[in-house]
């Protein structure tokens, strides 16, 4: 998975991570909060680009 996403992919996940722990450093109940934001924006973006896709007969 990590040879698709590119570098720049690659560093936005460390960045995105590394955020997160800073944050989970400071109170943990807010970095949960956070951490299941992330997730469940990112199944939604991951839907949309697959609707997108099957709309076009790609996938």
């Amino acid at each position: 998975m990590l040879d698709k996403i590119g570098p720049l992919g690659i560093a936005g996940i460390v960045l995105l991570l590394a955020g997160i722990g800073l944050v989970a450093y400071a109170n943990p109940i807010i970095a949960a909060g956070m951490a299941l934001v992330v997730a469940g924006l990112g199944l939604v973006v991951k839907s949309l680009v697959s609707g997108l896709l099957q709309s076009f007969g790609m996938f």
